[in-house]
């Protein structure tokens, strides 16, 4: 490294505040928390001022420290730490301070989910539990009033941002979380995270962490959407922890229904029905549209963990608080739950409850309703009921509307719908696999995925 003086260094601490004796003592305390023992002194800070030379995790910890104190992002880079920057570090579990949770937001939406490891482990359910429990009963941090930023954040800012999520709300649905989250991440980094740390006032505080939980939300529900479901996890328990600053409940009980949601699709029962009582427990004070959502989820979990009576009880009561929601003011993000996504839910449940013939009329139902510009919704739903009219032996019916939903999917950049094409698939090839209209789907699938490789 240069023997000449770290202008950087020195300029950050500057603005940061920070003594040669107190950013040691930070550092040693960032060590600490890493299980890490430092003996860093002012004396080593001066040495680091002076150009000379830094262990490349010690560099690590200057910037961890630093960033604690200015609540922004801060990288041994940006320090004068040439060729010291690792890959950004991402917690796997619910951060306790504030910071922490940007920092790890931050270091996200450097992973593309395409790059996800096979086997890349998801957090325990002792951790996901204490994620659940800890949101359950915490109060509000508060807007943050310390911002380091000198840029005034005003209600235009967060309209921007609600109307970004809007749009990359829609781009998921109908092209699937493959297509979007590229830029959804690219934004998030750029436009949004940096505003959290600027100035506002206590109104434009809450309105803009609740904008920036939606984002941060749909990160994550288009890293599962695209199959890379520890990505999502970590962007879920993040996003958990950002709707505790201004107390968002109904958010925080749509995170948890996440959660149970990408949990019930892994078959994850257990999790999925904690997860999804959570949400019904913590989202009381939620409008009934919403709450019809978390308890749309409890029948899903139920009726994978074959709980016939409990389903039913469920999903009774997400029909009752639906039946009141068009009295509700409702947030833009609830839009998509109507009549067509809680038939949907009910379709779910019953085929995996193996009750043909209701799986088959809601799914009917579902279909019909469903707006096409939901493209992913309806072509999910017109796989339920091919699979509950196999189900019931009519093989024609069943393969034309898996046909139609391959046919009007075919573009969707959806691991959830390429594995449920999958599932029929080979349900409908284990006892007609030399039947004509088999072999054809069959053929009409290996030309979609063509397609979709050529795209």
């Amino acid at each position: 490294m240069s023997r000449e003086p770290n202008h950087r260094l020195a300029g950050v601490m500057a603005e940061a505040g920070a003594s040669n004796k107190g950013l040691a003592k930070r550092v040693r305390e960032v060590a600490e928390r890493h299980g890490e023992h430092l003996g860093t002194t002012h004396v080593a800070v001066q040495r680091w001022l002076d150009g000379r030379g830094i262990q490349r995790q010690t560099a690590v910890y200057v910037a961890e420290a630093l960033s604690h104190k200015l609540r922004r992002r801060v990288t041994p880079g940006d320090l004068g730490f040439p060729g010291t920057s690792p890959a950004p570090a991402v917690r796997m579990g619910y951060a306790g301070p504030l910071t922490e949770t940007l920092h790890a937001l931050e270091g996200l939406t450097h992973r593309r989910p395409e790059d996800g490891r096979p086997g890349e482990p998801q957090p325990a359910d002792a951790e996901v539990h204490s994620a659940a429990l800890t949101w359950l009963v915490s109060r509000p941090d508060g807007v943050p009033t310390d911002g380091s930023d000198n840029r005034r954040v005003s209600m235009r800012e967060v309209a921007a941002i609600r109307t970004a999520a809007g749009f990359f709300m829609q781009l998921d649905f109908q092209f699937g979380g493959g297509h979007a989250h590229k830029a959804f991440r690219h934004y998030f980094r750029e436009d949004v995270l940096p505003l959290l740390g600027a100035n506002y006032s206590a109104k434009v505080g809450e309105a803009l962490f609740k904008a920036a939980a939606e984002m941060s939300q749909l990160l994550a529900w288009t890293a599962y959407d695209s199959g890379n479901h520890a990505l999502s996890d970590r962007y879920l328990l993040s996003t958990l922890r950002l709707t505790q600053v201004v107390g968002d409940r109904m958010m925080g009980a749509r995170v948890l229904a996440n959660m149970s949601h990408q949990a019930n699709y892994l078959g994850q029962a257990g999790r999925a029905l904690m997860l999804a009582r959570a949400a019904v427990e913590g989202g009381k004070a939620a409008t009934p549209r919403a709450r019809a959502l978390f308890s749309a989820h409890e029948a899903r979990a139920l009726s994978t963990a074959q709980d016939r009576k409990g389903a039913a009880r469920a999903m009774n009561e997400a029909e009752k608080f639906f039946e009141r929601a068009d009295g509700a003011d409702d947030p833009e993000w609830l839009s998509y739950m109507d009549e067509a996504e809680l038939m949907g839910e009910f379709c779910h449940c019953f085929r995996d409850l193996g009750q043909r013939s209701e799986a088959l009329r809601f799914a009917r139902r579902a279909v019909e309703l469903t707006d096409p510009k939901y493209a992913r919704t309806l072509g999910l739903c017109r796989l339920v009921r091919a699979q509950s009219q196999l189900m019931s032996g009519d093989l024609e019916a069943a393969v034309t509307t898996a046909a139609l939903a391959v046919e009007a999917g075919d573009a969707l950049q959806s691991a959830r719908f390429q594995r449920y094409v999958s599932d029929f698939q080979r349900a409908v090839s284990a006892g007609h696999a030399a039947q004509p209209v088999v072999r054809q789907f069959s053929g009409q699938v290996r030309d979609a995925l063509n397609r979709l490789d050529d795209e």
